[in-house]
């Protein structure tokens, strides 16, 4: 989602007037809520380990023909006002236990570092936080690799470098462990390590700089281009849906290389336009599950969510078998 709207920019700026070094609590990976259905067991039980489910892939296996469950605004965890800003339940640690291979980082450049924010709302957490998660996941099963979509996010405020240098520091700390080509090899070469997608101005990783607003658009670069759907702004919920499935549907169908990204968040605008998230995962979450329950294994892409949980995140990966 893009800037939350004006209406809560004041009220957010006295949340996040300066960033703190502490890690967002993380949730258990192993937690279920305690509402879980049968069939929810029995898929966790049959469902391929989720802290590695790519071990059982080829090393030939090209990233853009899998189904890959995201995240959508990944960092955001907190909010002043209920569903205008918190678009997960856990943190990215627990995340990627779950499954999870696609993250949305979003950056604001302060002090010559990097804050996590959604909007004007800074979210008790750091990039260095984010990349210390990863990159203990990634020790642990190096069989895995991560795609992350970084983007600047809000104003930027005392800095004396562009926000590709202040980028180069946290990368320059364990470069084996970044994949920052413009290219997007198989699934053997980036186990282990961090892929980029660029949303900010600069050199390194996959430029998608063209990313439309509130769109489904294609993005086109040298190994088969990006289709995306981000039609985050959901004046009708039945219209977000169809736009969900019309891009998991074109995903299956397509036997290019092309990268599938098909954001199922959004918000829903209510009075005076403050933006309501809870609404749109209310609606939008219910027909993933129901989705890929009722279809066949195959290639439906990257499909980032707010709200994910171990139950939609298992559906979404067992399409890989």
């Amino acid at each position: 989602m893009k800037k939350l709207v004006i209406s809560l920019a004041v009220l957010a700026c006295s949340f996040s007037a300066c960033k703190k070094e502490q890690e967002t609590p993380m949730v258990s990976p192993s937690a279920k809520a305690s509402t879980a259905t049968a069939a929810e067991v029995e898929l966790q039980a049959m469902a391929p380990l989720m802290t590695n489910w790519m071990s059982g892939l080829p090393n030939t296996t090209p990233i853009a023909r899998l189904s890959i469950p995201g995240t959508h605004d990944s960092g955001a965890l907190f909010e002043p006002i209920s569903s205008t800003a918190k678009c997960q339940n856990v943190g990215i640690a627990a995340q990627l236990n779950m499954g999870v291979r696609y993250l949305d980082i979003r950056c604001r450049h302060i002090d010559d570092s990097f804050a996590i924010h959604h909007g004007a709302i800074y979210q008790n957490l750091n990039f260095q936080d984010v990349v210390n998660a990863c990159l203990n996941f990634l020790n642990a099963n190096p069989t895995e690799t991560i795609l992350m979509s970084v983007k600047e996010e809000y104003d930027y405020s005392n800095t004396t470098r562009s926000f590709e240098a202040t980028f180069n520091t946290y990368t320059q700390q364990n470069p084996g462990k970044w994949d920052l080509t413009d290219a997007l090899p198989n699934l053997g070469a980036l186990r282990g390590k961090i892929k980029l997608i660029r949303r900010f101005i600069g050199t390194k990783g996959i430029n998608a700089t063209a990313w439309a607003d509130n769109t489904t658009f294609d993005i086109s670069n040298s190994y088969g281009g990006i289709r995306i759907q981000d039609a985050y702004k959901v004046t009708n919920l039945a219209n977000k849906w169809t736009a969900v499935e019309g891009l998991l549907n074109a995903a299956k169908n397509d036997s290019s290389n092309k990268l599938y990204i098909n954001y199922a968040s959004g918000y829903q605008p209510g009075i005076f336009s403050i933006p309501n998230i809870n609404a749109v995962a209310n609606y939008v979450n219910p027909k993933l599950s129901q989705y890929f329950t009722n279809n066949a294994s195959g290639r439906y892409g990257v499909i980032p969510m707010d709200f994910v949980d171990q139950a939609k995140a298992q559906l979404i990966v067992n399409k890989n078998f």
